[in-house]
């Protein structure tokens, strides 16, 4: 079975601190993303005002389990709040090939 990676792109609230943005995104991965079961990495993309979450997981059920978890933590909400939903895009893809 192929890895299954989150593409999840979005732009942050205006006036959102990008080193507040960064030091949240870390506390989530190393408190919540990394310990999921099937977890791979995560790498944060920008261009310009819109950032991407790539997100790695060993199967697609993996990635299925781990889109609630945490979701009332204190730390993802930290994260959270830091986001603009209003312009979020979450798609899920299957690793095809790897060179």
């Amino acid at each position: 079975m192929s890895n299954a990676v989150w593409f999840i792109s979005y732009k942050l609230l205006e006036g959102a601190s990008v080193p507040d943005y960064l030091v949240a995104s870390q506390k989530v991965h190393d408190e919540i993303l990394s310990k999921q079961k099937g977890f791979i990495s995560w790498r944060v993309l920008k261009d310009g005002d819109t950032w991407v979450d790539m997100v790695t997981w060993e199967t697609p059920e993996d990635a299925k389990n781990a889109e609630t978890a945490g979701q009332s933590n204190p730390i993802a909400q930290a994260y959270y709040s830091l986001m603009d939903f209003n312009n979020m895009q979450n798609q899920m893809y299957m690793v095809e090939k790897s060179y």
